[in-house]
């Protein structure tokens, strides 16, 4: 218990003293989980909606391996995004193997299924006849998607929330494809692991409880936008 306090009061000190380094730390896990986060919406809702608004051999194939990419482990994600970056790789020419972009990359892929599967499940859950009777009233292709991505809204905000969590979290990929390096790709779930490494345990808490604090913000606000389009 210990341990906890004093993981809590150096927390406290690192935060209110504005600390440069867990600044940047926390800044950069930020800026990398939020736009992993919008890439993979980007593509996951764009998935699902492509599984769920077409008829095709294989769709339930295909709604299996989105169901399974859910559960990706992220040092497999992140050895096979390194094999694609490393200077002999098909995609080394890009050269950004060991940045926030590799972190970015890695963590997209972790993402992005997770949106998906939950994405499908909103849409898939919507009246079946939703679809025709937009169509029916005249609306454009467009404008039927982006009604459906209205009456889906508030699981698709789940959806959301889930993808932000399981890559703000993650570690392995992280660490496989940004190497851990001080002012460049160190972000707060690998600075901890280094902490925790080092048997600096009461700076692996406060890394950790400021961890749980940008979490809890963002998910927070995005609960206050879907339980605030919840209809009443």
């Amino acid at each position: 218990m210990d341990l906890i306090w004093e993981g809590l009061r150096k927390a406290l000190e690192l935060l209110l003293t504005l600390d440069p380094e867990v600044l940047r730390i926390t800044l950069l896990s930020l800026k990398v989980s939020g736009l992993a986060t919008l890439l993979s919406v980007i593509l996951g809702l764009g998935l699902a909606l492509g599984v769920a608004l077409n008829e095709f051999p294989g769709k339930r194939l295909v709604i299996a391996l989105l169901n399974t990419g859910m559960g990706l482990p992220p040092v497999v994600v992140g050895l096979f995004v390194t094999v694609l970056l490393w200077r002999n790789g098909p995609l080394g020419f890009l050269g950004i193997l060991y940045t926030p972009a590799a972190i970015i990359l890695a963590q997209a892929v972790i993402a992005t299924p997770i949106v998906a599967g939950l994405g499908l499940a909103a849409f898939q859950h919507l009246p079946p006849g939703l679809r025709l009777q937009i169509l029916s009233l005249g609306a454009t292709r467009t404008q039927m998607v982006w009604m459906l991505l209205r009456e889906a809204r508030l699981p698709l905000l789940a959806a959301v929330m889930a993808g932000f969590g399981g890559v703000i979290s993650e570690v392995g990929a992280s660490i496989m494809v940004g190497g851990n390096l001080k002012g460049s790709t160190r972000v707060l779930t690998t600075a901890t692991v280094m902490e925790t490494s080092r048997g600096n345990f009461d700076v692996a808490f406060a890394l950790s409880f400021i961890l749980l604090l940008l979490t809890f913000g963002v998910n927070a606000l995005l609960t206050h936008l879907q339980q605030r389009e919840r209809p009443r």
